[in-house]
């Protein structure tokens, strides 16, 4: 849906652009030529402005606005809505967030080609991303693993073994450090799932694992040469999980995201609603029931 609105976007700025430098160079000569012979060769009074066909002014308001918005979206900042629970408890359903699309690279807004470099994910950053199996989908998870890395993910911990810079110099495999801070609480109310505190690389986020769970492990993604629940990520990809572990529908099922599926990097919560409403109300679920101004700001 959002390359469609790209697309469309790309359409109606090339349109109304070109009608209105056609008009230009064209059709507007001709109107003042057709004054100036109608009105014994006087030319048009300085200030005064010959009436213009409705397209033309159409054009001519809208193309600067539509502009600023296809540059604003497509390689500044892109608004998008978090729809569901994976990212939970750092991005919440209701959250609107802003996702900065320049972090990764400058991409073309139709084919998403990339033109311009401005660098790489690290490791804990959260990012958009166009879902592999169906890129029409987006998605939004945290870096896990970057290439080249070894991710093992075994009796709900992750161990992570970088990358080898040169052949002498690898570093071992470490499990990624979590501190327990309590059950987790949502909507005011305590659920049975753990929170934690984890560090990735520079980055401190909380996670959630819920302890009466299984890992399904049946449904993991294969890979050759590798053991279930381990994955080799690939030069040009990146291995993904959501916050929310045993409610993510991420890498550990799918795989891995290429550099050309990513969107940008999340990077704020502008506004976030409320959708707690009891299911016998009359009003329909997607009317917010309030704002949660307390969550405006940036995203770990």
């Amino acid at each position: 849906m959002a390359n469609y609105f790209s697309i469309f976007l790309v359409i109606l700025t090339v349109a109304s652009g070109l009608i209105w430098l056609i008009d230009a160079k064209v059709f507007a000569p001709k109107r003042r030529e057709k004054f100036a012979q109608a009105n014994n060769g006087k030319a048009l009074p300085e200030g005064t402005e010959l009436p213009i066909p409705y397209v033309v002014d159409t054009a001519q308001q809208i193309f600067p606005i539509i502009a600023f918005v296809l540059v604003l979206r497509s390689f500044l900042y892109e608004p998008f809505q978090i729809p569901s629970g994976s990212m939970m408890p750092t991005l919440l359903v209701g959250d609107f967030i802003l996702v900065e699309k320049f972090a990764y690279g400058l991409k073309d807004p139709v084919a998403r080609h990339k033109f311009f470099d401005t660098g790489e994910p690290e490791r804990g950053d959260v990012v958009v991303f166009k879902y592999p199996d169906n890129p029409k989908l987006d998605y939004i998870k945290r870096v896990v693993g970057l290439p080249g890395d070894t991710v093992s993910y075994s009796g709900k911990e992750l161990f992570i073994k970088p990358a080898c810079p040169t052949e002498k110099e690898c570093a071992k495999e470490y499990k990624v450090e979590r501190d327990f801070l309590g059950k987790f609480e949502y909507q005011g109310r305590p659920t049975p799932i753990n929170q934690f505190s984890e560090q990735l690389g520079e980055t401190s986020h909380d996670i959630l694992i819920n302890p009466r769970k299984l890992d399904d492990i049946r449904r993991y993604h294969e890979q050759v040469n590798t053991k279930i629940g381990e994955w080799v990520v690939p030069e040009g990809h990146y291995f993904v999980m959501g916050d929310n572990r045993d409610n993510s529908e991420d890498g550990r099922f799918w795989g891995f995201v290429s550099d050309h599926h990513l969107v940008g990097k999340a990077v704020a919560i502008w506004i976030s609603f409320e959708f707690d409403r009891a299911s016998d109300s009359f009003l329909p679920r997607w009317i917010p029931t309030g704002v949660r101004f307390e969550r405006v700001g940036g995203i770990d």
